[in-house]
């Protein structure tokens, strides 16, 4: 395998701390990479341009052009939204890759069903009485709300210390964007991702991202190779990094 870029873009409501763990082993299992990149989504981690909606649209588009900047085909990975992000360029723009893995990929069945907290989100005055509540917590209390769901503290810590006002409107705007049936008018296209190698990753305690029949439909339509994590939940990376960076060597020496 030829050493090309490995591409890592996080979702809600997080940074690109949530890589840390990771990409630490992958350095120290001495990966053949030519570079580990985090790509932090505006307004997650990175400020919101003047006019940028913050749209599914938006996002693709975004990290579209990103990738369009490094110049060459990459390994391409996302969790949760960035999850959605790598699929939805899979879908439209696979010459930018060379692979793509994501946790995410049950989202765009066509029976997938919104989990409570993004349905919130989704409702006028409900989603913005909670992301105010939950962005205007102290940076302790949204520590420990991370920690609670899953996510390891000394990450947590420094997720939490960039959850402010811009991230929640980033928030709602995606949300608000993505509600059905939008996610599966572009999962009709999932076919459109097998031709690049795909890796869908099944984190076994996640159960915000789809049914496991959900989960594995769009893998399948996808053409992608599924690898479970068993015992895993939505912050898998920061859970076992070591595991989530064998499964990545794995992967990408196979393709």
């Amino acid at each position: 395998m030829s050493a090309v870029p490995a591409v890592f873009v996080h979702g809600n409501p997080e940074t690109a701390a949530v890589w840390d763990p990771l990409l630490a082993e992958l350095d120290r299992a001495g990966s053949p990479r030519a570079g580990l990149i985090c790509l932090s989504p505006p307004g997650f981690g990175a400020p919101l341009p003047d006019g940028f909606g913050a749209t599914v649209g938006e996002y693709r588009d975004w990290l579209i052009a990103a990738l369009e900047e490094l110049g060459e085909p990459v390994d391409l990975v996302g969790h949760d939204w960035g999850g959605a992000h790598v699929v939805n360029v899979a879908i439209s723009r696979p010459e930018l890759l060379r692979s793509w893995a994501s946790d995410v990929v049950g989202m765009f069945d066509r029976d997938y069903v919104w989990h409570d907290l993004a349905q919130r989100w989704q409702t006028p005055r409900e989603g913005e009485a909670d992301v105010a509540e939950r962005f205007g917590a102290s940076v302790e209390t949204r520590a420990a709300t991370l920690v609670e769901r899953g996510m390891s503290r000394p990450v947590a810590e420094q997720v939490a210390a960039a959850q402010d006002e811009t991230m929640g409107r980033a928030v709602l705007a995606l949300y608000r964007s993505a509600a059905q049936p939008v996610l599966a008018e572009l999962g009709q296209r999932l076919e459109h991702a097998s031709q690049r190698p795909g890796l869908a990753l099944f984190a076994t305690e996640d159960h915000m991202v789809g049914t496991d029949r959900q989960r594995r439909r769009a893998a399948r339509r996808a053409g992608a190779r599924v690898d479970t994590l068993d015992g895993l939940g939505h912050w898998w990376m920061t859970q076992d990094p070591a595991r989530g960076a064998r499964t990545l060597a794995e992967f990408w020496a196979q393709c």
